[in-house]
This record gives C-alpha cells, sequence and structure tokens, in this order.
C-alpha cells in the first residue's frame, strides 16, 4: 500500500477525500466493478474474480471464509487508495437483503453512493429499497450500468426507468459505444471524447448511432448541474462493462472532479462540519478476529472532523473515559497501513478488546453524540442449539461479541431463559454458525423459539416494572440491557400495544436511545 498520510491544512484535506459505498441488488456486478475500481486506482495489480477459479485471485473485498465459498459479500469492507489528487475511502457493502443492516449502518458513513444496475434487468428490488435508504439521508447517488458488453435494455429505457422508478432526474455522463459483442468504449458526454477499446473508422456503424443517440439525449434530457447532485435530486449516469474494465476510469475520474466532499454530521445537540479543528469519531461498524492470529477487535470509524494521529487521546463519551490511539488503522479490505494521520472523511480501524461499540462517539472532550445509526428489530427469534454443555462459557462470550459486532441481536430473557438471537433474514444465521465454528471452535445448531416478533419498550419506569412483571416470560434484555418484548405473533404483539398506551413499542433502535 502506498503511504495514505499527507500533512496539510485541515479544510484542504477534507476537501480531497471521498467516502462512498457502492450499492446494488445481488448479482448486478457491485464486487467486480468494486475491484476493478481498485485496480484503476492504482491499489492492486491484478482484480480478482467473484467466479475465479485456480491460479486467479481471490476477490480481494470479500476475505471472509463464507463469503469466497458463496461468492456473496456478507460484511462491509473499507479499502481506502489515492486517485486523481482524491484520497478515496472505497466501503463495499453487503448486496444481500438479510445483510441490510450492516448496508444502513454503513451508509450513515459516506458522502456518496454508487448505484450499480444491470444493464439487462434494470431497476431491481434491493436496489430499490437501497436507494430509498440513500435518499432517507440526502446521499447523492451516482450511477453505473453495468454490462453493457451483453443484450441489454435500450439505454433510454433505462434512464426513464430510473427516473419514474425512482423519481430521480437523470443526466447521462457517458454513452456506450456499441452495443453488447460490439461493445468498445464509452463517449464523455461533458468533454466530447472518445474513450474505446479499439480505434473506430468514420462511418463505423456505431459511431453513426452514437451520434443520433447523443443528439436525443442531449434535447430530452437534463445537463448535469451540481447543486441538484448534491442535494441528491439529480444522478449522472455512466455506462460501462466492469468485466471488461470499461467505464470506470469514466466513473472514478467523475468522483474525484465532482464527488462530494466529506459532509457535516448530525450529532443530539448541533451538526459537526468535516473542516472543523477538533477531532470528531463515529463508530459505525465493529468486526472480530479479520487477523484470527491474533483474535482481534476492530472498530471502523468515520473521522466526522478534525486531524486524527496517531497516539492522541479522545475522550469516549459513551463511558466518559479517555480512549488511546496508539496504531489506528488505514484498511485494505484485511490488509492494514498504520495511520500517522486521517481527517475528516476519512475511515479508520480502531484496535481495541471491546471498548469500543457500533454507535460511539469520540471527541476532543465535547460532549457529543452522532445520531442515525440505527438497529433494527430481527424478523427472525432463534435459539441456539449447544450439543457440547463444556463449551456453554465459550458460547455465551462468542454471542456477546457477535452481537457487539452487529452479526445478530442477542436478546436476554429476564426469566433466565436460555439466549435468544435474532436476525433480519436466515443467511445471517449461516454466518453466524460458520463463525462460531471458524473463529471460536464452537459448534452450534438453532432451534424454533415460541417467539416470531420483538418490540423494544420504552415509558415511566414504574408502568415499564409493572408490564415486565405480568409479561415476565415475554421479557428480555438487549445487549445495552434495554427492554424488549418478545411475542408469539403480530397478533398479540398489536394487542399489547393496545392495552398499554402508557408505553410506547419500537421497531427501530438509534443507538443511545429508541426512535418510533
Amino acid at each position: 500500500m502506498s503511504d495514505l498520510s499527507k500533512s496539510g491544512d485541515v479544510a484542504q484535506e477534507v476537501a480531497r477525500r471521498r467516502t462512498f459505498a457502492i450499492i446494488s441488488h445481488p448479482d448486478a456486478g457491485k464486487t467486480t466493478l468494486t475491484e476493478r475500481i481498485l485496480r484503476a486506482g492504482g491499489a492492486i495489480q491484478m482484480a480478482g474474480n467473484v467466479r475465479a477459479k485456480g491460479e486467479r485471485r481471490r476477490t480481494r473485498s470479500d476475505w471472509m471464509g463464507i463469503e469466497r465459498d458463496r461468492g456473496i459479500s456478507v460484511v462491509t469492507s473499507v479499502m481506502t487508495f489515492h486517485y486523481g489528487g482524491c484520497v478515496f475511502n472505497l466501503l463495499d457493502t453487503p448486496g444481500h437483503e438479510d445483510f441490510s443492516e450492516d448496508t444502513y449502518r454503513t451508509l450513515t458513513a459516506v458522502d456518496c453512493a454508487v448505484m450499480v444496475i444491470d444493464a439487462a434487468k434494470g431497476i431491481e428490488a434491493r436496489t430499490r429499497k437501497l436507494f430509498e435508504i440513500c435518499r432517507l439521508r440526502d446521499i447523492p447517488i451516482v450511477t453505473f450500468i453495468n454490462k453493457m458488453d451483453r443484450e441489454a435494455q435500450d439505454c433510454f429505457a433505462l434512464l426513464d426507468e430510473i427516473s419514474n422508478a425512482l423519481a430521480l432526474d437523470v443526466t447521462p455522463a457517458t454513452w456506450p459505444v456499441g452495443r453488447a459483442k460490439d461493445f468498445v468504449g464509452t463517449y464523455d458526454v461533458r468533454t466530447k471524447k472518445l474513450n474505446t477499446k479499439e480505434p473506430l473508422e468514420e462511418g463505423d456503424p456505431r459511431l453513426v448511432a452514437l451520434e443520433e443517440e447523443c443528439g436525443l439525449a442531449e434535447a430530452a434530457l437534463p445537463e448535469f448541474e451540481q447543486e441538484f447532485f448534491d442535494e441528491g435530486h439529480l444522478t449522472p449516469v455512466f455506462f460501462g462493462s466492469a468485466m471488461k474494465e470499461i467505464g470506470v476510469t469514466d466513473l472514478l475520474d467523475a468522483l474525484a472532479a465532482y464527488g462530494p466532499p466529506p459532509r457535516a454530521q448530525p450529532t443530539e445537540t448541533r451538526e459537526v462540519s468535516a473542516v472543523e479543528d477538533k477531532v470528531t469519531a463515529l463508530v459505525f461498524k465493529i468486526q472480530a478476529n479479520m487477523d484470527p492470529n491474533h483474535r482481534d477487535r476492530m472498530a471502523f470509524a468515520r473521522v466526522c472532523s478534525g486531524r486524527l494521529t496517531r497516539g492522541m487521546r479522545l475522550k469516549h463519551v459513551r463511558i466518559g473515559k479517555q480512549f488511546a490511539l496508539h496504531t489506528p488503522q488505514f484498511f485494505f479490505a484485511q490488509d492494514r497501513q498504520l495511520v500517522e494521520e486521517a481527517f475528516g472523511g476519512d475511515v479508520v480501524g480502531l484496535p481495541n478488546h471491546g471498548t469500543l461499540r457500533i454507535g460511539d462517539t469520540l471527541t476532543e472532550g465535547e460532549e457529543l453524540r452522532f445520531t442515525g445509526v440505527p438497529y433494527f428489530a430481527p424478523e427472525i427469534l432463534r435459539r441456539v442449539r449447544l450439543d457440547d454443555a463444556m463449551k456453554a462459557k465459550k458460547l455465551r462470550q462468542a454471542l456477546v461479541q457477535l452481537a457487539e459486532e452487529g452479526v445478530v441481536q442477542l436478546f436476554q430473557p429476564q426469566d433466565g431463559s436460555p439466549p435468544i438471537v435474532g436476525v433480519v433474514g436466515v443467511l445471517q444465521l449461516d454466518v453466524l454458525q460458520s463463525r462460531l465454528q471458524a473463529e471460536y471452535k464452537v459448534p452450534v445448531g438453532f432451534e424454533s423459539s415460541p417467539y416470531t416478533v420483538a418490540r423494544w419498550v420504552k415509558g415511566d419506569k414504574a408502568a415499564l416494572e409493572k408490564f415486565a412483571q405480568v409479561n415476565r416470560t415475554s421479557m428480555a434484555d438487549d445487549l445495552d440491557g434495554d427492554p424488549v418484548f418478545l411475542s408469539s405473533s403480530g397478533f398479540m404483539m398489536n394487542r399489547a400495544v393496545e392495552m398499554n398506551e402508557d408505553l410506547t413499542f419500537h421497531d427501530i433502535k438509534q443507538i443511545g436511545m429508541v426512535d418510533a
């Protein structure tokens, strides 16, 4: 890895940062595009392939065993690299809906998102859901229509679908030259330059079609306007093929040129500007055992403001104690480089032994708490079956660590019965089972629980205690000790809500508070 720490004025350094996520429906080519971006940025010499065999390199952003086995992303990977005078922090998010919670929390740490769309399939369900999350946060969207080297929908039909399905203005930043097997490159709409894999002679049918189509696009579609893009109302659209490495540099050049620099971040009391002198940081992800040999525990933190330097001590606001930054690190998936300094917008790894949790705020002394990092009520509740009773203590420790990491949610019933794990989708259970076996040497199975619905309960202390006494067998505490009501059905949950008007029941929990 090249040296990513460059001294300079805070405002100048912040202006160079581009922190973005890549989002898509599964199989749209997100992970392949990530590889090609890293290669185009000079971060790796040979891009991996999700289906690579034999001597070909494994995908660099998918480093967990279960990811390599299944060819999917199940955790967010962070990669930091230089390109075009900018420092890029790329967050490759899980595409599978079962890991939506990890993706949602990751989107609290980015300033922009690249939305990858399959040219043949157009807008798919997962794409739509992820876009809605971005819209809630006013995150600007850059669209990359992938797989133009295969049979695809008409380009104007794709643009219409994006506009209509997402209620978003579209403007083509590039246009494809040729289609399917004849796809050879792109035409930059703004600079009027061709970027093709092979020279094209005058009169080539692809050039004739390009001229006609670009004329229609220019007449029918709006021009790019920075303000509308920054506000999340307009998306520039790039065409390409990640597999053929066409259109990737177009995308990177655009992100460097007009991608948004780090945005102000909301707290409970005020907004924190990225160019403020004092350091603030938000922990949005925990990852354990990235290096199984060292049983490490890494907190991923977005530097929200100031200049973070190795060796400085910051206030851990939740517990009110100092936290020393002995070895902050930049990441390239599981590979690391020691950080000498980082600035607003950067994503750094902070080694710790369970001190840091998702949603924690670090400051130079100010009492701040960043907001917007959520937990969602799980849709599946299971008991963990342990066949080897001698490993019960080890299982409890492992479940706590993995729950702190966000792999699952852990609920401890108040009546003392065995703990219950909650997940959004069944694939999370596979990941939990795989990691318990691989990282903790604890083989487990799962059994059904009598509960199907979980809600966080909030209200007056006396009312809460009374409700808990009446519903003792259905009450549990989450990892933070917050009360959770477990119900056997949606009907019974609705009845509990109706009969307890002095309490509120929530399906989303913001870190540090419960929100409706």
